[in-house]
């Protein structure tokens, strides 16, 4: 099913009065499940809306969607990086029928599961997702729109509200009017087109903060983020500059898709082709990592050493190893909770995890059970006890994971 809708950017427009709103209260109504399309007239936007029984359960499309997703992430998930690199590879988690529709919200779905971000972030990470798409929907002067019942996104994380995305929509709307900016897009960057004027015209600590941030490569909303200011505040600051040509803005490109075909390819994981096991230490101590590396490559095994606690479950989701050397101690974090997080996702929950520890008192071992630990070795490693547990560990695929052994 197919229209078209369009509307003058008035002083008096309200976003809730238009026939896009009246189309998403329709298809609240009527409990829709599925896709709204809307396309831009023309044809080089495309905005996509999920619905569950009349409710919004995602949005994304645009000029920028993964920008829109990375600063959703920086606003209201600080504790996620946000690493395109490394989402290439944490993304083969996935079935790919399962990325199909949207792998950003599948990316929240998962980390929603490992306890890694709150549902009430992820709810609020999409509802920002969700103003952003509805604004740029309605500067679109000319839009197509059609529906596809059933295409909806498998996972219900959370059903937005989007009556209050629509009046995120309409006060940004407002503040743009009343600030007479509303002619400068808000997914163009701002760079500075003359910086021997610009200089000349500044004041020595103003100058360098604008070449630091005008770059070219951070659209408006980008610089709000980076800046922590409303990005409204960000145009009129720069309005000056603009307007005496000191300064331009120009459009760039989205930050890379990992579904992209287009972007080169990473190293290939596999690039030992032997069908070696991989096993992985997670230890502070540099001089464990490498003694666990001499003794596991002359054993015959693949090696990666991992000092940084913080990064293990990255690395470890992206490595995927066969076996897991995990120590107990470590700063910023501890063995256990690693273990925790690595037992909630499908592709570690029969990985054999072994927690290394000076410490070996029978509550540090009920501890490690109850994580999900597969064994349990003391400090200082022993090459034959090492060798021993791998061996018990992935000669047997029947192994329990759930059961401490010493």
């Amino acid at each position: 099913m197919a229209s078209q809708t369009s509307f003058p950017p008035l002083q008096g427009y309200r976003f809730s009065d238009s026939q896009k709103a009246q189309l998403l209260a329709t298809l609240k109504r009527i409990r829709f499940s599925g896709q709204l399309v809307w396309t831009a007239s023309n044809g080089e936007q495309k905005w996509l809306l999920y619905f569950c029984l009349g409710r919004i359960i995602y949005a994304t499309g645009g000029n920028h969607p993964v920008r829109r997703w990375a600063r959703s992430l920086a606003t209201c998930c600080t504790q996620m990086p946000v690493d395109i690199t490394q989402l290439r590879y944490v993304l083969r988690e996935f079935e790919p029928n399962n990325c199909t529709n949207s792998w950003e919200y599948q990316l929240f779905c998962l980390w929603v599961e490992q306890q890694r971000i709150t549902q009430e972030q992820a709810e609020e990470a999409i509802l920002l997702i969700l103003s952003e798409v509805l604004f740029d929907v309605s500067q679109a002067q000319t839009l197509t729109h059609h529906i596809k019942e059933e295409s909806s996104i498998s996972k219900q994380l959370v059903l937005i509200n989007e009556q209050q995305a629509i009046e995120e929509v309409q006060r940004l709307w407002q503040k743009l009017w009343n600030a007479k900016i509303t002619e400068y897009s808000l997914d163009k960057a701002p760079i500075i087109k003359q910086p021997k004027q610009l200089q000349e015209n500044t004041s020595a600590k103003v100058y360098h903060a604008l070449t630091q941030l005008l770059d070219g490569k951070n659209t408006l909303r980008d610089l709000a983020v980076k800046t922590q200011r409303e990005v409204v505040q960000v145009q009129r600051s720069l309005l000056p500059y603009l307007k005496s040509g000191l300064v331009e803005l120009i459009s760039i490109p989205d930050l890379p898709d990992p579904f992209c075909q287009g972007v080169p390819d990473l190293p290939s994981l596999k690039q030992d082709n032997s069908n070696k096991p991989l096993i992985a230490c997670v230890d502070d101590s540099v001089s464990i990592c490498q003694t666990m590396e001499k003794l596991m490559t002359a054993a015959g095994y693949r090696f990666i050493g991992i000092n940084d606690g913080l990064r293990a479950l990255t690395m470890l989701l992206i490595r995927k190893p066969d076996l897991i050397f995990l120590d107990l101690v470590m700063p910023n974090t501890n063995g256990y909770e690693i273990c925790r997080q690595l037992r909630k996702a499908p592709s570690f929950r029969e990985t054999p995890i072994v927690i290394l520890t000076g410490n070996d008192g029978i509550v540090d071992q009920v501890r490690a059970k109850l994580v999900g630990a597969s064994s349990f070795l003391s400090k200082p490693v022993d090459a034959q006890k090492v060798l021993s547990v791998i061996y018990k560990h992935l000669s047997s695929p029947a192994i329990s994971t759930r059961r401490i052994e010493t």
